[in-house]
């Protein structure tokens, strides 16, 4: 196994165990693949959901522009729930993860088709 299928694991075990969600194997693995390079990079792989502007970043970079959602109110509710699910006390959000509850949350896995 690769570095990026150890990771692919380890996202999985989140969605598992601090998400309470089984994840789709095939969808989790395209949002990782769909994130590149940043995944091996300990800042960029995390969400820092405590800060406001990483929040909107999430929002503007992802949910408008990578998945097509029209800009409003709803999103960062999304993010929100999403963080949520996480659980705010957990130091490290993947942004895998968190893309990925994002994509489940708003129904557009037909992005990654």
């Amino acid at each position: 196994m690769g570095k990026r299928d150890d990771l692919i694991a380890q996202y999985a075990d989140d969605l598992k165990n601090k998400c309470g969600t089984t994840p789709d194997m095939d969808l989790l693995t395209k949002v990782t693949i769909g994130c590149g390079p940043a995944i091996y990079n300990a800042d960029a792989a995390t969400v820092a959901a405590s800060q406001e502007h990483e929040l909107e970043t999430v929002k503007n970079n992802f949910l408008i522009k990578k998945l097509g959602l029209p800009d409003g109110p709803d999103l960062m509710d999304g993010i929100n729930k999403a963080v949520e699910v996480y659980g705010k006390s957990e130091r490290n959000k993947y942004r895998v993860v968190v893309y990925y509850m994002l994509t489940k949350h708003f129904g557009k896995e037909s992005v990654y088709g």
